[in-house]
């Protein structure tokens, strides 16, 4: 019994300290080329295991409980599925991207059009925040982003750079298959089960988290020493996206109070980018797959920078 509750007890760690842990993963990676290069040709299983783990997380019966304010809830997903690529889509195309740098351009287009993290609510409970609206805005997000995202990389793309219909399709196949399988799993089980692995699964999420990283971080360090103004320029832009995301997004939805002004700005600063990688088979340019990586620096240590000031905002709410 005692084999079985030290492995247990480190999963619970683990999802306790999960900012942490997602954080220096990242320099996991950068520190151990070797461990990234051999963690990245698993990078779409990984993904696919985080959003299996992260709809186990989801009691179909709890969520329903969540949906006491509909209408930010729907807010929330018109802002950040709609709104903000529409407003970014306009951005780059008015930089001329499309054209002077087709490569970083494709997967901007990408990212803008990703739904939030899926592990969203997990980072929100972590750093105190609202984690049941996290919860119902990505379940919402994630059953329009398929029809969402295929209309964005038409409009910004077009047909000849990604097929719409085949992106839509593939995306919808990943996430209805994981939602299925953490289903089946959930049935299986049974809920009073999983209900007791809650911080025990977030420990499996916070390694397939920090894998995903470790993984990412391929390659970084060879461009560094090839090209370290690129490197620093598009670290830059990817800190300025999500920081600058987040902070309108808060000041959009002010009125719905500080801690959920700051949990809806997590959803719409830190999109899953991932996600939309997997449906595209992972061919990207080399410079679209430099800035992917990149972006996860954002993703990882914002949630642990900005805890301290989420707890103030909630012990104000």
């Amino acid at each position: 019994m005692r084999a079985l509750a030290l492995p247990a007890a480190a999963l619970m760690l683990l999802g306790r300290h999960g900012t942490l842990i997602a954080a220096g993963s990242i320099f996991v990676g950068l520190a151990v080329p070797p461990l990234a290069a051999a963690c990245k040709p698993y990078l779409g299983e990984v993904i696919v295991v985080m959003i299996v783990l992260s709809f186990l997380r989801v009691d179909p019966a709890e969520l329903r409980r969540h949906w006491t304010r509909p209408g930010l809830i729907l807010a929330t997903n018109v802002w950040i599925l709609l709104v903000l690529p529409v407003l970014l889509g306009l951005l780059f195309w008015g930089f001329g991207l499309s054209t002077r740098l087709p490569g970083l351009y494709y997967m901007l287009v990408l990212q803008m059009s990703a739904p939030g993290l899926m592990s969203s609510p997990a980072l929100a409970a972590m750093m105190g925040l609202d984690a049941a609206l996290t919860l119902a805005s990505l379940i919402v997000g994630f059953a329009a982003v398929p029809l969402t995202a295929s209309l964005f990389t038409h409009l910004f793309l077009g047909s000849v750079v990604i097929a719409p219909l085949a992106f839509g399709l593939r995306l919808f196949l990943i996430i209805a298959g994981s939602a299925a399988a953490a289903a089946i799993i959930r049935r299986l089980a049974g809920r009073a089960f999983i209900e007791a692995q809650r911080e025990r699964i977030d420990g499996l999420n916070v390694i397939a988290f920090a894998m995903f990283a470790i993984a990412a971080m391929d390659g970084i360090p060879a461009h560094f020493m090839a090209a370290p103004l690129l490197v620093a320029a598009l670290t830059g832009l990817a800190f300025l996206l999500a920081l600058g995301q987040m902070v309108i997004t808060a000041l959009v939805f002010g009125r719905a109070g500080g801690a959920r002004a700051f949990a809806i700005g997590l959803i719409a600063g830190n999109r899953n980018i991932g996600l939309m990688l997997a449906a595209t088979g992972f061919m990207v340019p080399d410079v679209a797959w430099l800035y992917f990586a990149l972006a996860q620096f954002p993703i990882y240590l914002l949630p642990h920078l900005l805890k301290p000031l989420a707890r103030r905002l909630t012990a104000n709410h």
